[in-house]
């Protein structure tokens, strides 16, 4: 496998007439006051050797800290991100409490070259979100798969 490559879960709802989406606000110095094209679906790079879609439950798990709802899963394709990675993501039905959410982690050096290592939450907080308000906070390149999940949820 060549470059980095990413899966993750849409996970939807439909409450009313709308359908909601949940997204997490990606936690860290870089995007703590970003709210545009700083939201993205529960997603992590994953090996050669592993399924993607058992990556994608790993990833929702481990950036949640809930498991992964086990509906069935509407393949929504794969993008590739400005920087590069490619994202393979699928949508399933399912309900998260975002209160609940007890984020995973990651150490990053800050200030860049201080030589201190700090630890940041994988998001830093997780919220619903109507189709066009998603649009408004995803990283831009995720934009198709709101557009993948309309096409298969329309009658």
């Amino acid at each position: 496998m060549t470059g980095r490559h990413s899966a993750g879960l849409l996970l939807f709802r439909t409450p009313g007439p709308d359908v909601e989406v949940l997204l997490g606000h990606m936690g860290g110095p870089f995007w703590a006051r970003r709210d545009a094209g700083a939201w993205s679906l529960p997603k992590g790079e994953y090996l050669e050797d592993e399924p993607p879609e058992a990556a994608a439950r790993r990833e929702f798990q481990e950036e949640l800290g809930l498991p992964a709802p086990t509906g069935e899963l509407l393949p929504l394709g794969e993008v590739r991100q400005s920087g590069g990675k490619i994202v393979t993501a699928w949508a399933v039905a399912g309900e998260v409490d975002p209160h609940r959410v007890v984020p995973g982690t990651f150490d990053l050096e800050w200030p860049r070259g201080s030589g201190r290592v700090r630890q940041f939450p994988e998001v830093d907080r997780v919220q619903w979100f109507t189709l066009p308000e998603a649009a408004e906070r995803i990283v831009a390149a995720q934009r198709v798969f709101l557009d993948r999940l309309a096409e298969r949820l329309a009658p």
